[in-house]
């Protein structure tokens, strides 16, 4: 699928262009519940609407008694935690994000990548694929996302890391990974020099993963 980038004014018509397509059938979102109902049946099939996966994803309004259970912090690093396995076509989890807390630059192993922010606020920087053998990495954007915020991303959008700044704040966002992956290619910012990192999960369904501890990616700094 292939996807593109739009400005404000252009999101806006595109907004209102899918809005009156789907009409009375866009489905109403109250809970989290709601969404991981909806998820499953956008995913039923062998064909689904990416930006049906957005709306679905934007009209959920944060509320921590619906994801508190899948909140779980380690002191030393951000933590992935998952909330629902999608009969295997989709992965949905929280990431929980302490201070200062941020991830290596990364790809998306050929997924679409949908990331909501729950609590807190979170920078995302975007970089270019390396062109070339040991030069430092090009950043394309930087965006701050605050509460209830989407973003997108998939591999021909670029790469990017994503982290929490703040020194004082924990964050929590939600993301949803199609395909799901085990796999990852992660990226030297000064070199552009890549490793493989095992994607792991710190909780499933609210549980902590006690028996298996979470493999530590390679970080670019």
């Amino acid at each position: 699928m292939e996807v593109c980038v739009l400005n404000k004014h252009e999101q806006e018509e595109y907004d209102i262009k899918f809005y009156k397509e789907m009409g009375s059938n866009l489905p109403v979102i109250n809970n989290l519940d709601d969404l991981i109902r909806e998820l499953r049946q956008i995913f039923s099939g062998d064909k689904v609407n990416i930006d049906l996966v957005h709306y679905v994803m934007k009209s959920y309004k944060s509320t921590p008694s619906d994801w508190k259970k899948f909140a779980k912090f380690d002191r030393f690093r951000y933590t992935r935690n998952l909330v629902d396995h999608g009969n295997g076509k989709y992965n949905l989890m929280t990431l929980c994000w302490g201070e200062g807390h941020g991830s290596a630059i990364h790809d998306h192993a050929n997924s679409h990548c949908f990331m909501k922010i729950l609590q807190g606020s979170l920078e995302e920087i975007r970089f270019e694929w390396p062109k070339g053998k040991d030069e430092q990495m090009k950043e394309i954007s930087r965006k701050q996302l605050r509460l209830n915020d989407v973003a997108y991303i998939n591999d021909s959008l670029g790469l990017h890391r994503v982290e929490n700044a703040s020194s004082f704040d924990t964050a929590i966002s939600l993301h949803l990974y199609c395909p799901p992956y085990n796999k990852c290619t992660v990226f030297n910012q000064s070199t552009g020099h890549t490793s493989t990192a095992s994607v792991t999960f710190y909780s499933t369904f609210g549980k902590r993963n006690k028996e298996s501890k979470e493999i530590i990616e390679p970080e670019d700094n």
